[in-house]
């Protein structure tokens, strides 16, 4: 039996929503930092000859209206209102509030030399041939930005070769169009000069850079590091450098009783010696490691105002848009609007028009939820951090009447300078717990209450999880243990047992 199908034409009635370019383009916008948005801008002004910078705070523009071309009603899917979804109701105009006078500098870089070069400079002042010099260079090659020896010595000494190798061959086919006597001359120094380097000459180089500033630099793991750090100050022939010696596993772990059992001295004994170690750089070369300084200008601003907190947006460094005066003129001189020309000038003042008012709506955006924000984090703005209040995105979306995923971009890759410091606007979200009283407290808050609890305790007796558990019940705050290990884990505090000094 065998089937055999058919196409056959049949009409069909259904709704459809296609995705807007626009919409895509404003979702962008939303998701945009500060600094991006200027970026953007920037292209815009430069691409779109319908817009420009104001001249004045003063000017205010008169929103031009003109009729949707026929391809701009084409890209409007039928049924679905793209500023209704996510702009919300755009209300143009207003006057930049009095803090746009205030200034911002951009601190410049200065260049420094990285380590290698560093180390490079001090290879180059011993008094090496040529072929240890290579033999040096291949070993400062292979150190990391940490200031740690990054391969083995075994592959130092091949990738020593191997470059070897290369240079031997030119060396050796410049000899072969030498005459005879020079031929000969030639092929002995190459033979002295370009002969494989052994695993003891690298050793004996290693010994070398390691002899460089920083201390500890070209080391093969931490506990040689250390070694050589103790080598170069006063305590090459102390407690502490025989604790790394001889029991550095134990150091490690914290064991202090173990290893003054070991070594029959005191614990105390040991946690002097730890004390002094704790002193030593473990990777010596972040010394001269770029700068990773990153400056923030805040999105937003927060300041008290006659006992009340108000929001204003920093957007003094972003182009100020309007429609620029001469193309309008163009566009009213209805002799323009034929072929080509009409589709351009509808096609750019439609572009200018959207992106003035996605600009604006923006900036309406970010004020909705960061006032929110303000109104539910006031504790917060008076008290500190253990009062932030638990807040979640679906309960600004939902106050501000718009998606939550609207709120995700407002908030993603944001800042707000306020009294007490710059904060990025996801710090203000956070789960809660419950407390005593039936209110809830943010973990944020809950995290800072632990990490004050174990500033303050006794060194000689530290807190224990269910020692910090029973503190904060007491306190309100209703907190399993293993929560506490995991938040204590974050805070990248130590176990009691490793906290405790003797």
């Amino acid at each position: 039996m065998s089937y055999r199908s058919k196409l056959y034409p049949s009409q069909q009635l259904r709704q459809e929503m296609k995705s807007n370019p626009r919409l895509y383009q404003a979702m962008e916008l939303l998701h945009m930092p500060l600094f991006k948005l200027q970026q953007h801008l920037k292209q815009e002004l430069a691409e779109n000859p319908f817009l420009e910078m104001t001249e004045s705070d003063d000017e205010r523009e008169v929103e031009l209206k003109e009729s949707p071309s026929p391809a701009e009603e084409k890209d409007t899917p039928e049924g679905v209102d793209w500023e209704d979804i996510l702009l919300d109701g755009f209300d143009a105009g207003g006057r930049r509030p009095q803090y746009e006078e205030r200034e911002f500098f951009q601190p410049a870089d200065v260049e420094s030399r990285d380590l290698r070069t560093h180390l490079e400079e001090q290879l180059r002042l011993l008094d090496l041939s040529e072929r240890e010099l290579r033999l040096g260079e291949e070993i400062v090659g292979n150190i990391d930005d940490d200031g740690m020896l990054s391969c083995t010595l075994e592959g130092v000494v091949t990738g020593a070769n191997d470059w070897l190798d290369e240079v031997r061959k030119l060396a050796e086919e410049r000899a072969e169009v030498l005459g005879l006597e020079d031929r000969s001359r030639e092929l002995e120094d190459i033979g002295k000069l370009f002969g494989p380097y052994s695993l003891e000459e690298a050793e004996q180089m290693l010994a070398r850079v390691q002899q460089f500033e920083p201390a500890g630099v070209a080391a093969r793991d931490l506990r040689e590091c250390i070694l050589l750090q103790m080598c170069q100050s006063d305590l090459g022939g102390s407690l502490a450098r025989q604790i790394v010696l001889e029991h550095f596993d134990e150091f490690i772990n914290h064991r202090w009783s173990d290893i003054a059992e070991s070594m029959g001295i005191g614990p105390s004994d040991v946690q002097d010696a730890a004390d002094q170690i704790s002193q030593l750089e473990p990777k010596p070369g972040l010394k001269y490691a770029p700068p990773q300084e990153q400056y923030i200008t805040p999105d937003l601003i927060v300041d008290k105002v006659s006992g009340e907190y108000q929001v204003f947006v920093n957007d003094i460094g972003l182009p100020r848009l309007r429609l620029s005066r001469a193309y309008r003129e163009i566009a009213r001189d209805k002799n323009k609007f034929k072929g080509e020309n009409k589709e351009f000038i509808y096609a750019k003042i439609n572009s200018a028009n959207w992106m003035i008012q996605a600009i604006e709506q923006r900036r309406q955006t970010m004020l909705k939820v960061m006032n929110f924000i303000v109104i539910q984090q006031r504790d917060f703005f008076e008290k500190g951090v253990q009062y932030l209040k638990p807040l979640t995105l679906q309960e600004v979306a939902k106050h501000i009447d718009m998606h939550m995923s609207t709120v995700s971009r407002v908030t993603n890759e944001k800042f707000c300078q306020t009294p007490s410091g710059v904060y990025s606007l996801k710090f203000f979200f956070s789960s809660g717990l419950s407390t005593t009283s039936g209110n809830e407290i943010s973990a944020r808050g809950v995290k800072d209450k632990i990490q004050n609890l174990v500033g303050s305790e006794n060194p000689s007796s530290p807190l224990t999880d269910q020692a910090i558990v029973n503190m904060l019940k007491s306190d309100g705050v209703k907190i399993a243990r293993r929560t506490v290990a995991k938040y204590r884990d974050e805070l990248g505090i130590l176990p009691a047992r490793s906290r405790k000094r003797v």
